[in-house]
């Protein structure tokens, strides 16, 4: 007879998850994690590009097999094309791998079998058992039939979407000022400099940016996202891509291997992620930066986190709120003063001008920046153009 009562059930296999599912498991606790897609790493949803520092902050071995690109640094290109160069050191959470996620959210998965985890495919939550305020599983349904789980605590890695969240109590509302919306090709034939990411700014992609992430050879990521709170029809956002495409020399004679459209939160981080048996990781949790759109490597982090304190929850017997605050408190320190300053600054980047960010990247292509953080960006345009920082004196 089948198993249906664990410690843990993590619902999702995207990276946060399967991050969380393999170091709870290390730890002795008895998971399962189910997914309501048949193919793990599937569908794509993002640029593909994490930080080496990202990576080893979450525990996880490059492994070779998982890599398209790999990438030397990145241009952030203002309207007019003012350019700022800045290499891996430097360029933020999104640059030093272009991933293939289809092979990288499965090997995060096999990681989190060898563990001990169980994987359940094609099982997608409908709904929590609760009892007493307390949740206690999983209702859904598993290749078409009716399912249902116990466990001790379940595990909302849910992505953008997250149900799991609302259905326990967490508020996890998002504005469409918070929102992105995303259309991306990935495009052959193409000519763009193949180890440089590249982020275009500006109104090419109203509150957002344009995307240029190099997969080797003569392929990339080509794609943008828009704000939700700026977009007036359907189709707007693929509209805004191929115009980007088609005043490209370097692209407009390339061709499309491959579409996705998804959204992406850029708000800030949830007020809770945790409650008695129910914890949420990744974007469920909105820890994707709010001004990059990037959030492999926060989720994963934030996965390690959680497979640790959910493991000695397990060995405690003891998921309550307050045995998970542990979790709680080791991610927020590890992550939330950035994200909230992040946002915020994505709250006053979204009403700038294209004149506007022309100045600001010629100023800072001119400056001796050391690292690329909202900080130092801000440090820089300060002492250059000191006018341009007023409204951000706050984040200095």
């Amino acid at each position: 007879m089948k198993k249906t009562d664990y410690d843990i059930i993590v619902v999702g296999a995207g990276p946060a998850g399967s991050v969380t599912a393999c170091h709870a498991a290390k730890k002795g606790a008895r998971v399962l994690m189910i997914e309501k897609r048949q193919e793990i790493g599937a569908s794509l949803r993002c640029a593909e590009g994490i930080s080496k520092e990202g990576l080893a902050k979450s525990k996880i071995v490059v492994d070779r097999s998982w890599v398209s690109a790999e990438i030397a640094g990145a241009k952030l290109v203002s309207p007019c094309g003012n350019t700022l160069r800045l290499d891996e050191r430097n360029a933020g959470n999104e640059v030093g791998l272009v991933l293939n996620r289809h092979l990288f959210d499965k090997s995060l998965a096999a990681d989190a079998a060898r563990a001990g985890a169980e994987i359940q495919l094609k099982t997608a939550a409908t709904g929590l058992i609760i009892e007493d305020g307390v949740v206690r599983g999983v209702v859904g349904t598993s290749y078409g039939d009716p399912f249902k789980a116990t466990a001790k605590c379940v595990v909302g890695a849910d992505g953008y979407e997250s149900q799991v969240g609302r259905w326990g109590g967490l508020e996890t509302t998002l504005k469409a000022s918070d929102i992105t919306t995303c259309f991306q090709y990935r495009m052959t034939n193409i000519k763009v400099e193949p180890n440089f990411c590249e982020f275009l700014l500006g109104s090419v992609a109203p509150g957002g940016y344009a995307w240029i992430f190099p997969k080797g050879g003569d392929t990339a990521n080509v794609g943008l996202g828009v704000l939700g709170s700026r977009l007036k029809k359907k189709g707007e956002v693929k509209a805004y891509l191929d115009k980007f495409i088609k005043n490209d020399e370097r692209l407009k004679h390339g061709q499309p291997l491959e579409a996705i459209a998804a959204a992406v939160s850029v708000s800030p981080p949830v007020e809770a992620s945790v409650a008695d048996g129910l914890l949420l990781v990744g974007d469920a949790a909105r820890v994707v930066d709010p001004i990059t759109g990037g959030g492999i490597a926060n989720g994963c982090i934030q996965g390690v986190f959680a497979g640790q304190v959910l493991g000695e929850c397990a060995e405690a017997g003891d998921f309550s709120e307050g045995a998970l605050q542990k979790y709680e408190k080791m991610w927020r320190d590890a992550l939330e003063n950035k994200l909230w300053r992040n946002w915020m600054v994505k709250e006053k980047l979204i009403t700038l001008p294209d004149k506007t960010l022309d100045d600001i990247v010629k100023v800072l292509s001119e400056s001796d920046l050391k690292t690329m953080s909202v900080y130092s960006l801000l440090a820089a345009l300060k002492e250059n153009l000191p006018e341009l920082v007023k409204e951000f004196q706050e984040f200095i």
